[in-house]
């Protein structure tokens, strides 16, 4: 049967439906699936040690033949193992493996294994109290099955009292030996190089079969049909390998080099396809006539000096930049990345101001219109009372759009307030051009919301809004013109990653905090911290500040079910908080499962003062204002996210007062708690991103599933002259033919990875 890059595993190989079902999980289900399934890291066999030279408590690696496999259980725990021996030329050593019995079916005597784990020594009786430590570190049980033990010693798996053993070891079967273990005693001719890939693996597909899976695919011709998608002149400049080239040696590398250029070449094609597909959705959405915003800068100026604030140089160039793409009669697509606190809905303001106090083309009456998305009704809200503080004077209609209902300013009745509307008769309006800005969730971007002229769509924490939402936002009444697009997030993102997964965007940055304003200071605090530092935000308390508490979770969790994380729930901690530590304040809670209109009760109390402690779920992490609110406590800080962590400690950087952060964490690992370093001692978001990518090794980078693109393209975002030449390139290309029609395998992998990638 002839095969094919789309030829599924099941059809090229026979599998069982064990490995078919771990593939499908792995992600792999045809031939290309499997080639790109890269591995995680490579091992050297030349780090192998020999029996004789392990010591207790090292984690070795060990190649050699194995005998004696058997399965058995405990006899008081009944936990199901398998053990047997593996031997090279110094010597012969146990290994256990707790839990997991079907080791014994996969290997057979006589068979050359890999072995790596931690080497446990049997340690001498009384009885078989020692083990109980090795049974509880390896099977995992809770204290009570822990202290079930083996008590016939004829039955006992376990090497004799006193010597070493493997527990639980990762075994994989190799074909030879590598030079130097096990040479003399086996007689095999050794490979010619000393590295092995070690892949992603599933339940029921180890790493090492990966592997030999693939040499049968690469045996089978299938690389000779790949075609280059690469440009030649692309792979010389930058000295690429082909893709034939590439996938053999990051699959079977000779040398480091050869697995590092490979990745290289595989970043940079990633890169580069998202680059190309950006550049294009930038280049279309450009060539669409847009509205010309001819603005005084006198007047904007005046608008600006309105502020119960002084503007910031960040700020006016902003508002500057944003003001000169206007006039351009061209569609504006700019992404401003501002750090918590920086002033962007400010920003967002003076630029609105421009464009609804111009006329349509081609006549001297009327306004053009904003349309402001927000992520959640909290935010929509708190921007709709923002606006109306900032053009109440200018007697512009104002309106709110959410699945709660609708608002307007001016209410008739009152014309310093708002009022509630019907939801047709707020589309009434706004189709007839009389709301001036619409803000908004989801809901502006449902089909039934229509404007007469459309100019700026403005979308806060735009990461929160998957492309399609955005673009559909900017397509309303896009036959007329494409509406100006300006998108705003406060998520600390690597300049890398910016460059490029936005782009199609023009990169704006607000890199000043307003005059006045303090650092925050952040602290981590261990359990046994954490009376002291109740003590200190009582003194915040009675000064009159307010204070966030933030929780995992809304309820306690099942106590029934084993999975069920432990982390303090906001029920719980709010009633712990005001029964034995905060007694003399009021506090209340806020989180996603209660209704629209409880969150807007509870947050109004909050503003005014009258619950001094809100203690609430993530769902305050974006945008929420309240200025008095100068502490925050995060407790399990260590279950977020940096950005999210940056994300709620912004929640209290909205005044000149000292703000204070205290991160509660119960953990003990040293890689957790080097990251919340890393919150602790970052001057801002834009280092905070840095250090977070900075940090993170090949196949840990989280944003692979959040950005949508692969372990391997995040590991090029560390570089940013491989982002900057990819970026180049692609706009080199799209400038000579924006449909890429001379390249028609690169022009495929462009729709394909636009068909796919969700980026926000």
């Amino acid at each position: 049967m002839p095969i094919s890059l789309t030829t599924k595993i099941s059809e090229f190989a026979r599998i069982t439906p064990i490995q078919k079902a771990a593939l499908k999980k792995l992600g792999v289900e045809t031939l290309e699936d499997f080639l790109y399934h890269f591995p995680v890291r490579y091992g050297d066999t030349a780090e192998a040690r020999n029996i004789e030279s392990l010591k207790q408590g090292d984690t070795a690696v060990i190649f050699g033949k194995v005998s004696g496999l058997k399965t058995s259980k405990g006899f008081k725990s009944k936990i199901a193992m398998a053990d047997g021996y593996v031997e090279d030329e110094t010597g012969k050593i146990h290994c256990v493996w707790f839990n997991q019995p079907y080791v014994a079916k996969m290997f057979t005597d006589g068979m050359l294994v890999r072995i790596e784990g931690k080497i446990s020594e049997r340690r001498k009786r009384p009885k078989e109290q020692s083990m109980r430590s090795d049974i509880a570190e390896s099977v995992g049980q809770s204290i009570a099955q822990s202290q079930q033990t083996l008590t016939r010693v004829g039955e006992d798996p376990i090497a004799p009292s006193g010597s070493l053993y493997f527990s639980n070891p990762k075994i994989e079967a190799v074909e030879k030996l590598p030079t130097g273990v096990g040479d003399s005693l086996f007689g095999d001719e050794s490979e010619a190089h000393t590295l092995y890939p070690v892949y992603p693996e599933s339940r029921g597909i180890s790493s090492s079969w990966l592997y030999h899976a693939l040499q049968k695919i690469f045996k089978s011709g299938i690389l000779e049909e790949i075609p280059e998608p690469i440009p030649r002149d692309i792979l010389e400049k930058y000295n690429l390998p082909s893709i034939k080239t590439a996938l053999i040696w990051i699959h079977t590398p000779l040398k480091r080099e050869d697995a590092l250029a490979a990745r290289k070449r595989f970043s940079f094609e990633e890169i580069f396809t998202i680059q190309l597909g950006k550049q294009q959705s930038r280049k279309e959405y450009a060539a669409h006539p847009s509205f010309e915003i001819e603005s005084e800068e006198k007047h904007i100026q005046e608008f600006v000096r309105r502020f119960p604030f002084q503007a910031t140089g960040a700020q006016n160039r902003a508002i500057q930049t944003i003001l000169a793409d206007m006039q351009r009669g061209q569609a504006m697509s700019r992404l401003m990345e501002g750090d918590v606190g920086s002033g962007k809905t400010a920003v967002a303001a003076a630029t609105s101001y421009a464009v609804i106090t111009s006329n349509p083309p081609g006549q001297n009456y009327g306004r053009l219109q904003v349309a402001y998305m927000c992520p959640t009704e909290i935010l929509a809200t708190q921007h709709f009372e923002s606006f109306i503080q900032y053009f109440a004077y200018l007697g512009v209609h104002i309106g709110l759009i959410t699945s709660s209902g609708c608002r307007k300013f001016p209410s008739k009745i009152n014309p310093k307030g708002w009022t509630d509307i019907s939801r047709a008769q707020l589309l009434k309006w706004t189709a007839s051009g009389e709301i001036a800005v619409l803000i908004g969730t989801h809901s502006l971007i449902q089909k039934s919301v229509e404007f007469k002229n459309l100019a700026y769509a403005i979308i806060d924490e735009q990461h929160r809004f998957g492309t399609s939402q955005r673009g559909q936002l900017v397509k309303k009444n896009i036959k007329q013109a494409a509406p100006h697009l300006l998108s705003m997030t406060a998520t600390p993102i690597p300049r890398t990653l910016a460059l490029t997964l936005y782009g199609d965007l023009d990169l704006t940055l607000l890199d000043e905090s307003p005059a006045g304003r303090k650092p925050i200071i952040t602290e981590l605090v261990l359990p046994d911290g954490r009376e002291a530092t109740y003590e200190k935000i009582k003194r915040e308390l009675e000064a009159g500040r307010q204070m966030y508490v933030i929780c995992p979770r809304i309820d306690e969790p099942d106590p029934g079910k084993e999975a069920a994380i432990i982390a303090k729930s906001v029920k719980e901690e709010a009633k712990r908080l005001k029964e034995k530590v905060f007694q003399d304040y009021e506090i209340g809670i806020l989180h996603s499962k209660m209704k629209p209109g409880e969150k807007d009760a509870m947050m109004t109390d909050f503003k005014n003062g009258k619950i001094h402690i809100l203690c609430a779920t993530s769902v305050v992490e974006v945008g929420v204002n309240v200025p008095n609110a100068t502490v925050i406590i995060i407790e399990g800080a260590e279950r977020f996210g940096l950005a999210q962590l940056h994300q709620l400690r912004g929640r209290v950087m909205r005044s000149s007062d000292q703000a204070y952060c205290y991160a509660f964490t119960g953990t003990s690992s040293a890689k957790s708690l080097e990251r919340l370093k890393a919150l602790r001692d970052a001057k801002n978001g834009f280092e905070l991103a840095e250090l977070d990518l900075a940090a993170r090794g090949a196949g840990e980078l989280s944003g692979a599933r959040q950005w949508g693109v692969s372990d391997v393209a995040m590991e090029a975002l560390k570089n940013l002259k491989m982002v900057e030449a990819a970026r180049t390139e692609a706009s080199r290309l799209i400038d000579e033919d924006v449909s890429i029609s001379q390249y028609p395998v690169l022009r495929k992998k462009v729709e394909e990875h636009k068909k796919r990638a969700h980026f926000e």
